[in-house]
């Protein structure tokens, strides 16, 4: 297995072919897999979303792969999480009913405020909040691409990179050490949704 390939989680989710393609457009060699011995070797980790947080983890725990991403992240593996992929890393969501989650950043996620409209579906400007090589070559407030109904509150703030409005301010951005996870789509997201993926890979290979 070539070291330097990009490991693209399967485990159901349906948008897996647009993240291939993104990553591909970089240049980068991606695999599909569930296999734990592929992500371990690989350079990176990518884990999209779309669908339900409770659906995910018990797909991921059919899988028997939960314990491999707490092990990835917590060996400070790069990892990137898109969506749903952001949500599992909570404590637990509230979408339909309770469901723990993998409790990587404690945190509750909660369904968008009322009188909203559900989903938050479309374009919407994300406000860095820290200065990070994530964000080199990306305006403050640049426009990324949102599906979704909930949202994840952490507990702790400093791991909020970036924030964008929609009825409050909702974390868009996490990052903590080389765990990086969008609540938008940065594959459906433009030039600077690939920027974004071009920026967190070249930050991976190089071992940065």
């Amino acid at each position: 297995m070539n070291n330097q390939a990009v490991a693209v989680i399967d485990y159901g989710a349906g948008n897996l072919r647009s993240v291939l393609n993104a990553i591909a457009k970089l240049g980068y060699q991606t695999m599909v897999t569930n296999n734990p011995d592929d992500l371990f070797n690989a350079a990176a980790v990518i884990l999209p979303g779309v669908g339900a947080a409770g659906d995910t983890m018990h797909s991921l725990e059919k899988l028997r792969i939960s314990n491999v991403l707490l092990q990835l992240i917590d060996e400070k593996r790069p990892f990137f999480a898109v969506c749903v992929g952001l949500q599992v890393l909570f404590s637990g969501t509230e979408e339909s009913g309770w469901h723990k989650c993998l409790d990587v950043i404690p945190g509750i996620v909660k369904r968008l405020p009322l009188g909203l409209k559900i989903p938050h579906m479309g374009w919407n400007q994300v406000k860095q909040m820290i200065a990070h090589p994530l964000f080199d070559g990306i305006p403050d407030e640049a426009n990324f691409y949102f599906v979704h109904s909930y949202y994840s509150e952490p507990q702790d703030t400093s791991v909020i990179a970036g924030t964008t409005d929609y009825g409050k301010s909702i974390c868009s951005v996490v990052i903590r050490d080389n765990l990086v996870a969008t609540q938008f789509h940065p594959e459906k997201s433009g030039y600077y949704g690939l920027k974004l993926y071009s920026n967190f890979l070249e930050r991976a290979l190089s071992g940065r």
